[in-house]
């Protein structure tokens, strides 16, 4: 085996033993997602020396993230988020943006950190497709505190990357040159999720079906081929790849509703979770710069301080939930939202690039998000235990034909 292809041994090795470890019977029970990143910390560069972030190591990394807005994309029931779901997600995270622009404000005033926009936007994310497989498995994606949550984590992955997009960083962008490719963007997403709703030949249908069970798999490969279409798409318009991945997720999740589809939805999480998505979370433990973090008194500092401002500038806003839940349900709607990795990733190696945030500052972020996703699901997993929701009303049917569930693209 030639040397190079050495990390993917390491990497695919921890895969397999981090869930491995999380089923072990200790009194406190230890993520996959933070076993995965831990361990690619001891494999790193600044560890064991065993996997640097580069070549195919970053390239799978990066594809792995991608899909993992793909699956939570996927998720979003619109027809259950629209109206009051929505509007709380929306007024939510532009309180928890106020939150952490004055939170980021004072930091940077007092010498912690430099300039605080990217800082501030990083406190507003969500983890959202981190946290998937705990609400899927807590059974709570059939529950009208599971919409409430789907939609506030989509705000807070979506939200962040829209404001990342939007806000010129470097000299040679503008707010207004950005807003017009993003809504060049919008518009060609939205020209494909019409297309792939509306042009459905049912001979087409009928192959697809017929292909989801072959080897040739070919409505995977569709939805695979449209996330790279809109990824490149966003690239080449000098947007986030994480836009056009959500996107990709969005329009595949619209176009493939109901029980029929499931088979096809099981197959992506395949993919995604069994394959890319463990690699991304290895390589972002590879990637941390731990020697920025433990070099850097005032980062050491921040690791805690961001831990507790993850909390408050999404937790907050909870309190427009009030007329939804009790106490302890607002309050583990709280921790769920405040549990961050992938954006807040994403927006710490943009402000790196562009000198827009110190290398030890990123760090602690990142540092903080990891223990973000520890700690804050299973606080809120606890919660919920002690204060279950009714299930959420049944979906209005869907307009489109029965057999479009099979559709990708």
């Amino acid at each position: 085996m030639e040397p190079h292809y050495h990390p993917v041994l390491v990497i695919s090795l921890i895969a397999v033993v981090a869930p491995l470890i999380a089923e072990l019977p200790f009194r406190f029970r230890v993520p996959g997602v933070v076993l995965e990143i831990v361990l690619g910390i001891v494999v790193g560069p600044q560890v064991l020396g065993l996997v640097r972030p580069e070549g195919i190591v970053t390239a799978l990394g990066s594809i792995g993230l991608c899909f993992l807005f793909v699956l939570a994309g996927i998720e979003l029931d619109f027809r259950r988020m629209r109206g009051r779901p929505a509007q709380l997600a929306v007024g939510g995270w532009v309180a928890s943006l106020a939150l952490g622009l004055g939170a980021a404000g004072l930091m940077s005033w007092s010498g912690l950190i430099g300039p605080p926009l990217l800082v501030a936007m990083a406190l507003t994310t969500t983890a959202i497709g981190a946290l998937l497989p705990i609400l899927r498995d807590a059974g709570e994606l059939t529950r009208r505190f599971g919409a409430l949550t789907l939609a506030a984590g989509a705000m807070g992955e979506f939200g962040p990357l829209l404001l990342l997009s939007l806000v010129p960083l470097t000299a040679e962008k503008t707010f207004g040159g950005n807003a017009l490719v993003l809504a060049g963007f919008v518009a060609l997403a939205v020209a494909a999720a019409v297309v792939a709703m509306r042009v459905q030949p049912p001979r087409f249908l009928e192959m697809l079906r017929r292909h989801l069970h072959k080897t040739s798999q070919l409505p995977v490969r569709l939805a695979v081929l449209l996330t790279a279409a809109l990824v490149v798409a966003a690239g080449e318009l000098g947007l986030e790849l994480l836009i056009g991945a959500f996107a990709a997720g969005m329009i595949v999740g619209v176009v493939t509703r109901g029980e029929e589809a499931e088979p096809f939805h099981h197959k992506l999480d395949g993919l995604g979770f069994g394959f890319l998505i463990p690699i991304f979370f290895v390589v972002t433990g590879v990637k941390f710069d731990l020697n920025a973090l433990l070099e850097s008194g005032e980062a050491l500092v921040c690791v805690p301080l961001f831990l507790g401002l993850f909390l408050v500038v999404r937790g907050v806003p909870v309190l427009l939930y009030r007329r939804e839940f009790g106490g302890r349900d607002r309050l583990a709607l709280a921790f769920y939202s405040a549990a961050a990795l992938p954006v807040v990733v994403a927006i710490t190696e943009v402000g790196v690039e562009t000198g827009q945030m110190r290398p030890g500052t990123a760090a602690a972020l990142v540092g903080a998000g990891m223990i973000s996703l520890l700690i804050f699901p299973q606080v809120a997993v606890a919660l919920r235990a002690h204060a279950g929701s009714p299930p959420a009303p049944e979906a209005e049917p869907a307009t489109r034909p029965p057999e479009a569930a099979h559709s990708t693209a």
